[in-house]
């Protein structure tokens, strides 16, 4: 789903930044570009942004668990 239309960002390269390292609005925006031109994505940017962290923190947690070695 396309997260931001002017610079044609989607969810999944937002999701895809965030496993390249990405944490932040700032880093987000110099990666892709999303909400650096109007900013009517960031609310929705911000959201796919705070969920993709979780997501890759709960999959970090389990693959470094004792328990999965």
């Amino acid at each position: 789903m396309y997260i931001c239309l002017c610079n044609n960002v989607t969810d999944s390269d937002i999701r895809r930044a965030v496993d390249e390292g990405v944490s932040n609005m700032k880093q987000l925006k110099m990666k892709t570009g999303c909400a650096s031109s109007c900013g009517k994505c960031i609310d929705s940017a911000k959201t796919i942004l705070a969920e993709a962290r979780s997501e890759l923190t709960h999959f970090l947690s389990i693959v470094n668990s004792p328990s999965a070695a």
